[in-house]
């Protein structure tokens, strides 16, 4: 195990009839909120209602700034940014999953600013201090709620971009698993696929061989978020289910599953960003096309964690590291198939003769993110597992 601090300053609410508290979790911070939004589900699950009354209630002036859209884009967030600037709001409250968060994070940042908020993602700002942000969760998915990561599309350079920022974090999130009972069956699958994507980027990338906490941690995480996105698909409002499958999304990118691994990358998140930067796909839908690729590609060099993998999570005890890797790699992807979530680029219409395209793109962020190994031609060869 590597030293290491962890330090999480946000503040998790969690439970039923939780909602509320965000007038008070926000009003600390100011009089003046930006509250963004996606599309009008909230309206109609009455989420929208109980956070306007909270905010109301706690004296809150209220600027609205809805029309988030999944893979959330740049234009948009510039547009809440000249709104956060032009009405001088003091906090940014957030109702939605990770793409509303990932846009209020950026707006946050760039409200404080005068050059192009697009500076912080190419690496050549840095932020140095944001406006407060706030949120009610209703997606279980990308962890957003609980850590200092944002992603956006810049529509017009088709470069879907992410980093991190100590700034980011939000001060306060609502976690109330209710609020996700209206989430339908892809978007929850997909959601559990973004959580257990996360976990995995960590388990087979670590620089230590040896970290047996964090291993076992990261596969009970596994092993939670399929089985509870089993029983929350057979029943879409299971509290319970959807309180685990939303805690072990949060719990998949807090910092928590990274302690201690020293140097750790993101090579599927930095190919599927192309993909749906390319063709809008959604997240998680991307994400179960690359990673079981992704998979085949390295445990064909490097077998023992995926043969690990494969004993610890589907019981897989015969046969040697790179039989027990395979048989895991079939098995996570039988899984995907059977929530519905795309496993091969066919699926998402992507035509295999577009991979030179997706490698070229997805080089970029490789270089932002320091992993030049993800070469083009690397990328090309992982990819052409994913047909």
């Amino acid at each position: 195990m590597q030293n290491f601090v962890f330090h999480n300053p946000t503040k998790v609410i969690f439970g039923k009839d939780t909602i509320p508290l965000i007038g008070s979790e926000s009003a600390a911070f100011g009089k003046k909120a930006l509250l963004v939004y996606g599309q009008d589900s909230i309206k109609k699950n009455g989420i929208y209602d109980q956070v306007v009354q909270s905010l109301q209630e706690a004296g809150m002036e209220i600027v609205e700034h809805p029309g988030v859209q999944s893979n959330p884009v740049l234009s948009h967030v510039q547009q809440g940014i000249d709104l956060a600037k032009e009405h001088q709001v003091d906090v940014i409250v957030a109702i939605g999953g990770g793409s509303v968060l990932d846009s209020s994070k950026a707006i946050s940042a760039g409200a404080l600013v005068e050059h192009n908020v697009w500076k912080f993602f190419i690496g050549k700002k840095s932020i140095k201090d944001t406006l407060p942000l706030t949120c009610v969760l209703t997606l279980a998915a990308s962890g957003s709620e609980m850590n200092s990561g944002m992603v956006v599309t810049n529509e017009e350079t088709q470069q879907k971009f992410g980093f991190a920022n100590k700034h980011l974090y939000p001060k306060a999130s609502i976690l109330d698993p209710t609020a996700t009972f209206s989430v339908p069956p892809d978007y929850t699958a997909y959601g559990a696929v973004d959580a257990i994507v996360h976990v995995l980027e960590y388990y087979f990338t670590t620089e230590d061989p040896s970290v047996p906490v964090q291993d076992r941690f990261m596969e009970g995480l596994v092993i939670n978020c399929m089985d509870s996105c089993d029983r929350v698909l057979q029943n879409l409002e299971d509290y319970n289910g959807r309180a685990d499958l939303m805690w072990a999304a949060t719990l998949a990118l807090n910092g928590l599953t990274g302690a201690g691994l020293g140097k750790a990358g993101f090579p599927n998140h930095l190919i599927e960003h192309s993909l749906s930067a390319l063709y809008n796909v959604a997240h998680g839908a991307g994400l179960s096309v690359v990673l079981p690729g992704w998979m085949k590609y390295q445990a064909a060099k490097h077998p023992a964690k995926f043969a690990q993998f494969a004993e610890r999570v589907f019981g897989f005890t015969e046969g040697s590291d790179i039989q027990k890797a395979d048989d895991g790699i079939l098995c996570l992807k039988g899984w995907f198939d059977k929530v519905k979530s795309p496993t091969s680029l066919a699926a998402i219409n992507v035509p295999e003769s577009d991979i030179p395209k997706i490698a070229e793109n997805a080089v970029g962020l490789a270089k932002i993110w320091r992993m030049q190994e993800y070469t083009a031609e690397k990328i090309e060869d992982i990819l052409k597992l994913c047909v």
